[in-house]
């Protein structure tokens, strides 16, 4: 059953909303990538040094990783899992674990 139909069935009623087939896509500027890690001034200032290239820094897997543990997606137990391929100082380190446990 997709989506549409599911939907329908839940809410109990007609769906009036058409849904279409995906057209191009555009990705928000650079300064809107990573909003929540952008926030971090200590974590942006080592990606500033990892990535001087803002397009380097918005296609980043490690940026993309650590703006999801800012933004609380993510158990502190994963984020042990993932420290080590973030490229993280040590100081960078326990600064997201702390956002995290605060999270």
């Amino acid at each position: 059953m997709d989506s549409f139909k599911r939907v329908a069935m839940k809410i109990k009623g007609p769906i009036y909303t058409e849904i279409v087939p995906a057209s191009t896509f555009y990705p928000a500027e650079a300064y809107h990538q990573k909003y929540g890690l952008r926030s971090q001034k200590e974590l942006m200032q080592e990606f500033s040094s990892f990535y001087p290239d803002d397009n380097q820094f918005v296609a980043s897997t490690a940026a993309a990783r650590v703006n999801g543990y800012v933004n609380g997606i993510g158990t502190l137990a994963e984020l042990e899992m993932d420290l080590a391929s973030l490229g993280l100082s040590e100081a960078g380190r326990q600064r997201l674990r702390n956002i995290v446990r605060s999270n």
